[in-house]
């Protein structure tokens, strides 16, 4: 399985990556089959059946209408966010479905949506397509959304493969103790050893183009997070605190608070989180890193250090998001970044261990210290679950992002401060948090059925 930095972080929306980008991309797919086959004019209707965490949390991360945006030949990283809510309400009120925005058929939202508690065996997050024609079904498959906008299909689930790519790498590691003794071998840095990976697929200037394309997509995120206001769609009524923070920092109020007065900088790592991930849960153009759920993460930390750095430059964009992508592939490969699969130590403790990794290698650290901070991010997001109050991306996931963000930049500080040892390797904790995610109850991986989902409830 060969995974470009590409894969890792691509340009969406929101809430959810697993729940709203790889479904609606899997819907798209099932439309291209669909065409492929020469069956689209002869379907007369659709089926859609969510499964497992797609069905426990579906409705709050969009999963409904993100299934429905695709099956209308949308995709999640060209769709203008702004027609999804006009489209839904048209298609309600209609009860008619434009398969790939030009076959109309009807679509009864209650019958024709299924929600269904079973777990299917391959992925908690699994969706079923099933095309009707008059004279009796044409067409069927179940997909499966791993994390960070993966999908894979039966077939696929079915054979063992997490991914289509076979694409040969001229440093294709495994592990972290492999990628460290490549780069020991071949005297490149981590980012330098991912570059010369990415160059399997890319030229070097489309490489370094499209990271500063993630990075731009990123910057608007912030941007915007900044200057929305209001309250968060879903029921809850969280409001966005990113632009009121942000003005009362323009103003340097000060609350003679040692913490305020001491650590400003944190202030805009947490402000800069919040906006993305407000943004986010507002359903907003986002940046998969890896995930939806913790795209504040990377942003954040990368934000502060083009802010903070004198001398920061694009050069050091390209470095941090290869470093992290690197980080990003050993988490994926060898664990999980799916919440529903893991919790959210896979999301969000990913993508601390990845920011960490960024900031550490444009900070000019070595090897082994990079290492070492994607651990010392990783090691203490262990055993973090995914319990989303009323299935949305909001609370707790909102401050989780700044909280985490905050962790990354000290955990690149400790690992700079060290000399690269450390008592537990970063492969090890990677093991970890996988098997802290199969002990994990089912309730507690992204079904808002424990933790702090049922305690908001109660209270």
């Amino acid at each position: 399985m060969a995974i470009s930095v590409f894969d890792l972080f691509k340009i969406g929306i929101g809430p959810s990556s697993s729940h709203t980008v790889g479904p609606m991309r899997a819907a798209h797919d099932f439309i291209g089959e669909l065409k492929a086959g020469d069956l689209l004019e002869r379907v007369a209707r659709v089926e859609v059946q969510l499964f497992g965490s797609l069905s426990a949390t579906g409705i709050g991360h969009g999963t409904d209408r993100a299934v429905l945006m695709g099956l209308m030949g949308e995709r999640p990283d060209r769709i203008d966010p702004a027609i999804i809510a006009p489209c839904i309400e048209e298609l309600q009120e209609a009860e008619a479905l434009r398969l790939d925005g030009r076959h109309s058929v009807p679509f009864v939202w209650g019958r024709d949506l299924q929600l269904q508690e079973e777990n299917l065996p391959h992925h908690p997050n699994a969706m079923r397509l099933i095309a009707h024609g008059h004279g009796g079904e044409l067409h069927r498959n179940t997909y499966y959304s791993l994390g960070g906008g993966f999908v894979i299909d039966e077939a696929q689930a079915a054979a063992g493969e997490l991914d289509t790519d076979t694409t040969t790498l001229p440093h294709d590691f495994q592990s972290a103790d492999e990628l460290l003794a490549m780069c020991r071998r071949s005297g490149l840095g981590i980012s330098e050893l991912m570059l010369e990976n990415e160059k399997a697929w890319r030229s070097e200037a489309e490489i370094r183009e499209g990271l500063l394309t993630i990075w731009t997509a990123m910057q608007a995120c912030i941007v915007k997070g900044m200057e929305a206001e209001g309250t968060l769609p879903g029921g809850l009524k969280v409001k966005r605190r990113a632009r009121a923070l942000y003005q009362r920092m323009l103003a340097s109020e000060d609350d003679h608070s040692l913490i305020a007065s001491t650590m400003s900088a944190m202030d805009w790592v947490n402000l800069y989180a919040l906006a993305v991930n407000e943004e986010n849960a507002a359903g907003g153009r986002m940046v998969t890193a890896p995930t939806n759920g913790a795209a504040g993460i990377i942003p954040a930390v990368l934000q502060y250090y083009m802010q903070f750095r004198k001398g920061a430059c694009e050069r050091d964009v390209v470095n941090f998001l290869l470093a992290a992508g690197a980080v990003g592939i050993l988490c994926k490969k060898n664990a999980s970044i799916s919440g529903a699969e893991v919790g959210c130590q896979g999301e969000v403790g990913s993508a601390c261990a990845m920011a960490a990794a960024g900031l550490t290698e444009v900070m000019g650290g070595t090897i082994d210290q990079v290492e070492n901070a994607a651990e010392i991010g990783l090691e203490h997001n262990l055993g973090l679950t995914c319990d989303p109050v009323g299935g949305l991306v909001q609370v707790p996931c909102i401050e989780r992002n700044a909280i985490a963000s905050v962790k990354a930049i000290n955990a690149a500080q400790m690992a700079l401060r060290g000399d690269g040892e450390h008592f537990i390797s970063l492969d090890k904790v990677i093991r970890t948090m996988r098997d802290t995610g199969a002990d994990m109850q089912a309730k507690y991986k992204e079904t808002s059925t424990g933790g702090l989902a049922v305690s908001a409830i109660e209270c």
